[in-house]
């Protein structure tokens, strides 16, 4: 069932198939049934036929008597038992005649009398017990002194129409079936034509992963169409976010590469000193701030887009913090977090913490005493994170030049650096931006949406 679920052509194939068995059995009941009246129709007729001709022979005597000048002509009438029968009764005397097919028996017809001259078809019960199908009629015959009511009817086994209507579903079993394989065949080679233009877009994407054409060619089927122009419209975003990431590498590596090498210099002097244990530290520092800078220069090189993940936020958010407090800026701050527990983003936990780091480390610089951490819901499966200071804050004009598309924040004064770079970067990946705004005390609050698994 898988493999069915997982193949557009399995999964067209069973639908046809399903279709296809679903019209053919329809189609064989339909047609039997159709067959059937015919039958029916066909018999009824000559039922008819065979009363007309009674009718018309049907002599009522001086005496009351009834006779039949002459018999109908299908043998069936004087074999017994055979299946076919008819019956002539008078109404005022119950006096009757009937086929040899009858013997000693007598047709048992329905209590309610039709119209003189109507013909009534209904079902009655023949001499054995079996089911007949019968014509019946009444009518009014001359006697010498007025009019007499006779019924006629002649009746025919059901049996027979249901051995024919038998013999006719058998036949048709055999005439689906092979109408079927045809369909099926037809139905083969219009999935295979049909899917034939999304079997050479996974090709042409295979291309494009080996290098070996930059984008897909157009389609040439108007359906696919869409999926090729979203498919080049995604190379051209992976594209601009491999130049995102190769920028983001390089200020990095120029805002970080000095500062370490002269970081790992004091550190041995401070050694030399005679202060191994601080020197130590300083080097644990600088070695994971060069991981960090090797994991931007790697990421920039790989092609690929933001893999899914669930971080749980309070744990980022409490680390984050922790180590902030450990900081010059931290010391003097306190810093307030209002994250549930539960609250799980779909966001990779490396560019969670970096992404924290970076929003909670500028507002501890530039705050005079507090930095508040919360979430809330924002509706649609997103969470919304705040990160406020209780700073100096940005005017208008300045938070509009920050959040300028194009402009490299790295260059501008503080609170606006490289740091708010790197937060715009990773958002940018997780189509999410940075929303700059106040809080109620005129500090500078910075928040961000992104999609949560839960945001309670």
């Amino acid at each position: 069932m898988r493999a069915i679920l997982s193949s557009v052509r399995l999964r067209l194939a069973a639908g046809a198939v399903t279709a296809l068995v679903c019209v053919l059995v329809l189609s064989w009941f339909g047609l039997v049934q159709l067959f059937e009246r015919h039958v029916e129709r066909r018999i009824g007729a000559e039922l008819d036929l065979h009363l007309s001709q009674i009718a018309s022979a049907t002599l009522v005597m001086a005496d009351g008597t009834l006779s039949l000048e002459r018999e109908p002509a299908d043998p069936r009438f004087v074999r017994v038992r055979s299946g076919l029968y008819w019956q002539v009764e008078d109404e005022a005397t119950g006096r009757m005649l009937r086929s040899r097919s009858l013997w000693d028996a007598r047709l048992r017809l329905p209590q309610d009398m039709p119209a003189i001259g109507v013909i009534d078809v209904h079902d009655a019960e023949g001499p054995g017990g079996e089911r007949l199908r019968a014509h019946e009629r009444r009518l009014m015959l001359p006697d010498g002194k007025g009019e007499r009511a006779l019924r006629f009817a002649v009746a025919i086994d059901r049996a027979d129409i249901e051995a024919l209507t038998a013999d006719f579903a058998s036949d048709l079993v055999l005439a689906l079936v092979v109408l079927g394989m045809v369909l099926g065949g037809a139905s083969l080679i219009q999935i295979t034509m049909g899917t034939a233009p999304l079997a050479g877009i996974g090709r042409q994407v295979a291309a494009v992963r080996a290098g070996q054409i930059p984008r897909l060619p157009p389609a040439p089927a108007q359906e696919v169409r869409p999926l090729v122009d979203e498919v080049n419209a995604l190379l051209d975003g992976a594209d601009a976010q491999v130049e995102r990431a190769r920028a983001r590498a390089a200020d990095l590596a120029h805002g970080l590469k000095t500062p370490l090498a002269a970081l790992k210099a004091d550190a041995a002097r401070i050694a030399a000193g005679g202060s191994p244990e601080i020197a130590a530290g300083i080097h644990e520092a600088v070695d994971a701030m060069s991981a960090q800078v090797e994991r931007e220069l790697a990421r920039s090189r790989i092609r690929h887009g933001v893999r899914a993940a669930d971080t749980s936020l309070l744990p980022v958010v409490a680390q984050v913090a922790g180590v902030i407090r450990r900081t010059p800026a931290g010391e003097r701050v306190t810093i307030g977090i209002t994250v549930p527990a539960g609250v799980r983003l779909a966001i990779d936990r490396t560019d969670l913490a970096e992404l924290m780091g970076n929003l909670m480390e500028n507002a501890a610089r530039h705050a005079r005493g507090r930095v508040d951490v919360s979430v809330v819901s924002a509706g649609d499966g997103f969470c919304k994170v705040v990160v406020d200071d209780d700073g100096p804050g940005l005017d208008e004009a300045a938070r509009a030049a920050v959040m300028q598309r194009g402009v490299r924040l790295d260059t501008r004064p503080e609170g606006a650096g490289l740091g708010l770079a790197i937060v715009s970067d990773i958002l940018d990946a997780y189509g999410s931006v940075l929303e700059l705004g106040d809080t109620p005390d005129r500090g500078l609050s910075a928040s961000f949406r992104v999609r949560a698994s839960s945001c309670a």
